[in-house]
């Protein structure tokens, strides 16, 4: 149950970040733990203001901790599969961000990080599956299709990366033609 000491404690932090002073804000966030241990919202924001702050040994410990406390949030199974990634534990990073595509299957930003760790592992079949997924849910957005392009490259297979580039054309001519010269797959301007 939350009582009056925490809503202060979370105001008066929200008040320090507003104001920029990011540091005053974690002792706040870290006392608010010491009083409430198992308060799920200190926790995610002492981790997130730790990863914010460039200290990510620290904001992984935070992200640990918040798991076990409220372990179904896909959010922030993506944020430590984030800080996993950094880190370079693509092991760890696959593992959490699956589970964020698991408990968040709307989580657009999860599935294209499952997909950058893909490639870096050189799991190009399944980097595919988890980039499609991404741009069914963000079509917009060029990252996916970006990437996605790059992987069928990496398979052998220009006439897709020629059906993405046509379709980037569309909305994002830029980043069609920045793929283009970067694959040597010219696409005609669709009409």
């Amino acid at each position: 149950m939350r009582t009056l000491r925490w809503v202060g404690y979370k105001w008066r932090a929200i008040a320090l970040l507003v104001l920029g002073r990011r540091e005053k804000a974690l002792a706040l966030f870290e006392r608010m733990r010491v009083e409430f241990p198992a308060d799920a919202y200190a926790c995610a924001s002492q981790a997130h203001l730790l990863a914010q702050l460039g200290r990510p040994a620290e904001a992984m410990a935070a992200y640990r901790l918040l798991l076990e406390l409220e372990p179904s949030r896909g959010a922030w199974w993506f944020n430590y599969g984030f800080l996993l990634d950094e880190a370079g534990d693509l092991g760890g990073a696959e593992a959490a961000l699956r589970r964020a595509t698991e408990l968040s299957p709307e989580l657009d930003r999860a599935w294209y990080g499952l997909g950058l760790v893909l490639i870096r592992m050189q799991r190009f079949d399944e980097a595919v599956v988890a980039l499609k997924r991404n741009t069914q849910l963000q079509p917009m957005s060029p990252y996916g299709w970006y990437q996605l392009a790059r992987v069928h490259v990496e398979r052998q297979e220009p006439e897709e990366a020629r059906r993405i580039i046509g379709h980037l054309k569309r909305f994002e001519p830029k980043v069609a033609a920045q793929l283009e010269r970067e694959t040597g797959l010219a696409v005609p301007r669709p009409s």
